[in-house]
């Protein structure tokens, strides 16, 4: 695999809304793209297709097979051992073909991989074009890591049946975060994981529900008064749920 060090030592943390470009192309590479119509089609991906904010291209990988009566692209690993292998020759072609003459940062959906993030997701915002393979079976030919990946992405630690929902995951992430994807931009500062920490609770109408009320201070008006109550309670809630956030962020700092 080729080496990828840009900020892999800090955790991406110098990434910032900044540097991300206004429009993002994924070429998905799948042997199942009926898997992701419902997906792509539907809410904010749909809609920030229609406003040119990205481009989803999803491949069929067996259209690159030189196996022309089976669209074979699979084959049995060489020593032997259990399961079966991506070939290298229909991904080599689908990718060179895909790439054309446009620089392409390319993605292998895989458990080895680094552990997606959401500053990680911010620094792939500043790729105009991913590739993203979605890996089956047992994995594919290890030249097609040594030679054609930059980087791999897990999107946990489990077992999943393919890598065409971690693909989902990753679009779905990165789309968000382009400028004018959503509503309001300043809603990306104050979601969860942005600056380690969870977000607080939310309230909408009534302000009484069934004798359940909304905190005075959400109707005081004043709002240094919410803002520093909203603070508090994103850090109270972060430290019950997941400290691991608070750790991670006090050891940036040092």
């Amino acid at each position: 695999m080729r080496e990828f060090n840009e900020h892999q030592n800090n955790g991406f943390k110098g990434v910032g809304i900044s540097r991300i470009i206004t429009m993002i192309r994924f070429d998905i590479i799948t042997i199942f793209p009926e898997m992701f119509r419902p997906i792509i089609n539907e809410s904010i991906l749909k809609r920030a297709q229609e406003k040119k904010k990205i481009q989803i291209h999803v491949h069929d990988l067996r259209d690159y097979s030189d196996d022309k009566k089976h669209r074979k692209v699979d084959d049995r690993p060489f020593g032997g051992g259990p399961g079966m292998l991506m070939t290298p020759q229909p991904l080599f072609d689908a990718i060179k073909a895909i790439k054309g003459r446009r620089k392409a940062h390319v993605i292998y959906t895989s458990p080895a991989g680094r552990t997606f993030s959401q500053s990680h997701a911010k620094h792939l915002t500043g790729f105009k074009n991913l590739i993203i393979i979605c890996g089956h079976y047992e994995g594919i030919d290890e030249r097609v890591r040594q030679h054609l990946v930059d980087e791999e992405i897990s999107v946990g630690d489990y077992v999943l049946t393919g890598g065409e929902l971690p693909a989902m995951i990753i679009v779905d992430a990165l789309a968000r975060l382009v400028p004018g994807v959503l509503g309001k931009e300043e809603s990306l500062v104050q979601e969860s994981f942005e600056g380690h920490l969870l977000e607080g609770p939310q309230y909408t109408r009534p302000a009484n529900f069934r004798g359940i009320k909304v905190p005075d201070v959400l109707l005081s008006g004043n709002h240094k008064a919410i803002e520093t109550w909203r603070k508090e309670e994103a850090l109270g809630l972060t430290q019950r749920l997941r400290p691991d956030l608070l750790e991670k962020k006090r050891s940036q700092k040092c």
